[in-house]
């Protein structure tokens, strides 16, 4: 098996201070260590985080949806129900497949290169990185939201989806 460690360091908002109750989503160096690669990019990390727990029930093919660590997630588009949201950014950042086998994780990388990881292992570095988002989250002043609904629903569709795809688990 080959290792697999994911971790996001110099949490901030985008202005770069640790806290600010307008900013919606969490930005920082995010961080991979897939088979002998290590992936580094300033990411919004939040994204990361709803994408990475997407991975744990679905498959995520390259260059089919937002990226694993995208340089932006400037909008939330709330599902009707609000219980999942789209994330649109832009066109930069780092993206890899992820595909379930068998009580593995394999791990398809730009250049082709291949990694099968246990589950559990995935799970718990995914799980950890989650976790220490939403406690960055936590450890600010509550989010003012905005008075748009379209962008306040976005913003509740996505921490409805990171909770239920964070604690069904």
């Amino acid at each position: 098996m080959s290792d697999f460690k994911i971790d996001a360091y110099d949490l901030a908002w985008i202005d770069g201070v640790e806290d600010d109750p307008k900013d919606l989503c969490l930005h920082g160096r995010a961080v991979a260590i897939i088979g002998d690669k290590k992936l580094e990019y300033d990411a919004t990390v939040s994204a990361t985080g709803l994408c990475l727990l997407r991975t744990i029930t679905e498959d995520h093919i390259i260059n089919k949806d937002i990226q694993m660590f995208p340089c932006c997630g400037h909008t939330l588009i709330p599902g009707e129900d609000l219980s999942e949201v789209y994330i649109m950014g832009c066109s930069n950042g780092i993206d890899w497949t992820v595909l379930h086998e068998d009580g593995y994780i394999k791990i398809i990388l730009e250049d082709g290169e291949t990694t099968l990881v246990e589950f559990e292992q995935y799970k718990q570095e995914v799980f950890a990185l989650a976790d220490k988002i939403e406690s960055f989250y936590n450890a600010c002043s509550p989010k003012r939201l905005p008075k748009d609904a379209f962008e306040k629903n976005g913003y509740l569709a996505f921490w409805n989806e990171w909770h239920r795809r964070r604690n069904k688990q």
